[in-house]
């Protein structure tokens, strides 16, 4: 069977990850029974120095690393919980946490393995934005990841071992770096277009229409002789 197959780059830390997933998914609803779309999750840090236990309150972290005041950096928070409201999402502005994202994206991969990938980034998405217990909390993660599907005691093994789905990360984001991308979200349809951002749901259909398009060829119908038999909606005369 014909799918489309699109890879998503993201960070269960970033914001316009969030929202632009939503925009993608509203797509892709759009389309249905025209565009049949296979989804895969690509993992990919935004912060990938940042050592396992160090949590921070995201906007004193961002007022940091933009360099704007810590009332911008609130302001900020707001706008973006009305963008992700639009879209349907629960946002949570204030009292958020952000610590490394490699644990989770370990456990991505083993949802993978499991036929869970889907349920799992949901899962982490609501949350770290929309749930007030912290997600970079042990516990929290291994509750999140479980009620997403997940087997607790393979939870807990990946989480013991940072080997574990260590190298199934560094290569997705080998291969974002590879194609040019240097932030999130970034999508590739059907490894032919590269989208950036969280573009608006508009234009996703459109690529994916343009895509789908281009994969299902149009046929050209040769007549025969004016004799020829044929069948059609009145019978087959002989």
């Amino acid at each position: 069977m014909t799918q489309l197959s699109v890879e998503i780059w993201s960070d269960i830390a970033c914001p316009w990850c969030y929202v632009g997933k939503a925009r993608f998914d509203k797509a892709v609803t759009l389309l249905e029974g025209k565009v049949d779309v296979a989804v895969r999750h690509r993992s990919f840090e935004l912060d990938p120095n940042r050592e396992p236990g160090d949590v921070t309150a995201v906007v004193p972290m961002v007022a940091r690393k933009l360099g704007i005041s810590p009332a911008q950096a609130q302001a900020n928070e707001y706008k973006l919980g009305d963008l992700a409201k639009a879209e349907g999402l629960e946002y949570r502005t204030e009292g958020r946490d952000h610590g490394s994202t490699f644990d989770l994206h370990r456990l991505l991969h083993l949802a993978a393995e499991r036929g869970l990938e889907a349920e799992a980034w949901s899962a982490f998405y609501t949350a770290n934005f929309a749930d007030e217990a912290s997600i970079f909390e042990r516990e929290r993660l291994i509750d999140v990841a479980v009620a997403a599907g997940l087997d607790r005691g393979e939870v807990v093994a990946v989480l013991d071992d940072p080997a574990a789905y260590r190298e199934s990360v560094r290569a997705d984001q080998a291969e974002a770096a590879a194609l040019g991308a240097t932030g999130v979200p970034f999508f590739v349809i059907d490894q032919k277009y590269g989208v950036s951002g969280a573009q608006p749901t508009e234009l996703f259909a459109e690529i994916l229409e343009k895509a789908w398009g281009e994969k299902q060829p149009a046929i050209t119908t040769i007549a025969g002789a004016a004799d020829a038999e044929a069948c059609g909606p009145d019978g087959c005369p002989v």
